[in-house]
């Protein structure tokens, strides 16, 4: 088993849950971002070291996750990527004083379990076996359709959530879209760490470019930074990054499987622990609430109207009588 492959897959979930949180939290001191004015958001953003940070601890869990698909298969990696949501949570909470409900906390119980399962799914994986590259025709066939949807989602969020009386939304639905476009990016990633080599790096430059994963990682984090932060600044992030994850999680795992032809467990026992952590990964996703509860107003006592008491019958003696016509 390639156990320094899930080694590199913790680490790059270490350094994804603190770059999410330090991004969040230096989101919180930015002015109001909008997907309509993409480059004063990139200027807001640049502008703050904190998010730059946040933005350094990312690539670097990037660099881990390339290491990661030179080892493990697609859904090996993504089952145990998934369980970065539990780091995720505790920061969000201990760091950014944002409250998880039962339901949130049930989650992570269920994400340690998917964890489990995927991992003990990897006993006897042989590396070699692993998928190096997709033919360009499957992979554009899946990631067109899928950007066009993650976008036409996250413009349909925004609509709602500029409607009057309206629930604030818990980050769903933008989760949801972020996470079809970070799929695709994954897809990607896979894709260029595959042609990754160390011999002959001119002709494998050559290779990489005429191929469509560096474009689809150009377009995918260029919309999904402006997509993300937009989204993070104004929903929690332990319910936009777990839903963006988890929907990463299971694209990557679904498309991915067929676009690099990597074959499942033969033995049943293995399948079923790998089949099981990607269920458990999608009831993770139902689980979540769709929206924040409004906090309840209460009134200051002293503007509470209190009836008049009448006055008492000796006051009443001495009140001045209106004069009778």
């Amino acid at each position: 088993m390639p156990w320094w492959g899930v080694a590199s897959a913790l680490l790059a979930n270490v350094l994804y849950s603190t770059g999410f949180v330090l991004e969040k939290r230096a989101l919180s001191a930015l002015p109001a971002l909008s997907t309509r004015q993409p480059a004063r958001v990139v200027g807001h953003l640049l502008s703050s070291p904190l998010w730059l940070g946040g933005s350094l601890a990312l690539a670097a869990g990037f660099a881990a996750q390339l290491a990661v698909y030179r080892t493990l298969p697609l859904a090996a990696a993504q089952g145990i990527f998934v369980s970065g949501l539990v780091l995720l949570l505790l920061l969000s909470s201990v760091v950014l004083g944002e409250r998880t409900s039962g339901r949130e906390r049930q989650s992570i119980v269920a994400i340690l379990v998917a964890l489990v399962l995927v991992v003990a799914s990897l006993r006897g994986e042989d590396a070699r076996a692993v998928a190096r590259t997709a033919p360009p025709a499957t992979l554009l066939v899946i990631a067109v359709p899928s950007l066009a949807a993650g976008l036409l989602l996250y413009r349909s969020a925004e609509r709602r959530a500029r409607r009057r009386h309206r629930l604030p939304t818990a980050g769903v639905p933008y989760g949801v879209a972020v996470g079809l476009l970070y799929g695709v990016s994954s897809l990607a990633i896979k894709g260029v760490s595959g042609l990754l080599t160390t011999h002959d790096v001119p002709a494998a430059a050559g290779q990489l470019f005429r191929s469509p994963y560096p474009y689809l990682l150009l377009f995918t984090g260029a919309a999904g930074l402006v997509l993300s932060q937009t989204a993070l600044q104004r929903c929690r992030a332990s319910v936009i990054v777990p839903v963006c994850t988890t929907v990463t999680c299971v694209f990557t795992v679904v498309c991915g499987t067929v676009a690099f032809g990597e074959p499942l467990p033969a033995a049943p026992l293995r399948l079923a622990l790998r089949l099981g952590g990607t269920a458990v990964a999608v009831a993770v996703l139902l689980a979540l609430p769709r929206h924040d509860t409004p906090p309840v107003p209460r009134a200051p006592e002293a503007l509470v109207p209190t009836s008049p008491e009448p006055p008492s019958p000796a006051l009443r003696t001495n009140l001045p009588h209106a004069p009778r016509s």
